[in-house]
């Protein structure tokens, strides 16, 4: 059913302009708006990003998160624009690093000591996404990540911005890597993106940076737990955090655990450069071992990028978010189509009262949703 909303979504629309035919029965979409090349917002916001405009790069983050059909179109258009500009111009790669872990683990924590040795020490200009859950019930976030990282948020080299994930699974949020795209076209040297925090399945973050961490904290679950698949599968390092005082013992205990669990694997992931994940430990609490883990980041990027790896990956990575889009979108359009709306009462009820399994609904409902299309 996804494959025939996909070859609906994509008929032939009218050669002129941005304007999309869409769905029939379907509210307005932001493919529906066309934005003039001299619309003054984006004009406006393209020249403060290339600029380096902390509020204007903010601006321009919070137009491609919304979900107004015209606020949408101009962020897309901002987002084609900057990319047409880093592709035409020899700029200076930005390295996106993706750091995961369970709640508690520790990630603001280890962000915030790592980002102002880099600010402080190195002098380079780092840019840190963090996504917060979103409420089930209300649909609010916190967005209180930033409140574990009050030095940095400060300092006039970093930037901090905190997205609600919107419902979005995975453990980033819908237009995490648009937002990545601008904070590059910024001229950051380093982008660091926090995931929310959700468990083994959270590792979306691996296909929109070019490095993903994972962060253990110690006594976090036994060797049975680290070889579970999903995120350990795709980490390129793991680092065991809290490792100081009385949880030294423990922190030592869940790093040799997890080096045994990679080694279960027996994988390369990187066939050119020959990479094999590594588990390290350190403290945020008192800098130990933090400068140790950010030498084997680098490491492993000039690896990557010496052998061209780290070119395909990214190429590879745009056509995952490119699908990942499509199916989100046509989610949007089933959901708000007038002829679904009008069928789904009744068919609740059939649900409810046990007549209709719920396969049989959702064939019924993506049935109405096309047949409607058709007409």
């Amino acid at each position: 059913s996804l494959h025939r909303l996909c070859q609906l979504a994509v008929a032939p629309a009218p050669a002129s302009g941005l304007r999309c035919r869409g769905l029939a029965g379907a509210t307005t979409t932001y493919l529906d708006v066309s934005v003039p090349q001299d619309d003054p917002t984006v004009a406006r916001l393209y020249q403060a990003v290339l600029n380096q405009q902390r509020t204007g790069l903010a601006q321009a983050i919070t137009l491609v998160e919304s979900r107004h059909p015209e606020k949408q179109a101009r962020g897309q258009a901002l987002v084609n624009r900057l990319l047409k500009h880093l592709a035409q111009r020899q700029h200076k790669r930005c390295f996106r690093v993706g750091i995961t872990g369970t709640p508690g683990a520790g990630k603001s924590t280890f962000i915030e000591c790592i980002g102002q040795d880099l600010v402080k020490r190195q002098g380079k200009r780092i840019a840190v996404l963090t996504v917060d859950p979103s409420s089930g019930a209300t649909g609010g976030s916190l967005l209180g990540d930033a409140t574990r990282m009050p030095e940095l948020c400060v300092h006039p080299s970093a930037f901090v911005r905190s997205t609600p994930s919107g419902g979005s699974l995975g453990g980033v949020a819908r237009y995490t890597q648009n937002a990545a795209v601008l904070c590059e076209a910024a001229g950051f040297d380093c982008l660091l993106i926090e995931t929310m925090g959700v468990g083994q399945a959270e590792y979306q973050v691996n296909d929109m940076v070019d490095m993903f961490l994972l962060l253990q904290s110690p006594g976090g679950g036994d060797e049975l737990q680290g070889v579970k698949r999903g995120v350990m599968e795709v980490a390129d390092l793991v680092v065991v955090t809290k490792c100081d005082g009385n949880l030294i013992p423990a922190a030592n205990h869940a790093a040799t655990e997890l080096s045994r669990a990679l080694r279960t694997y027996q994988r390369m992931k990187h066939p050119l450069s020959g990479w094999r994940p590594r588990v390290l430990r350190c403290s945020a609490l008192t800098g130990e071992g933090v400068p140790e883990v950010w030498q084997t980041v680098m490491e492993f990027l000039e690896r990557v990028t010496d052998s061209g790896e780290l070119v395909q990956h990214r190429v590879a990575q745009l056509e995952k978010w490119m699908w990942l889009h499509v199916r989100e979108h046509l989610m949007d359009l089933f959901r708000e189509s007038p002829a679904v709306a009008a069928t789904l009462p009744a068919l609740l009820d059939e649900l409810r009262q046990g007549l209709k399994s719920p396969g049989n609904a959702a064939d019924l409902l993506l049935r109405c949703f096309l047949e409607n299309r058709a007409r």
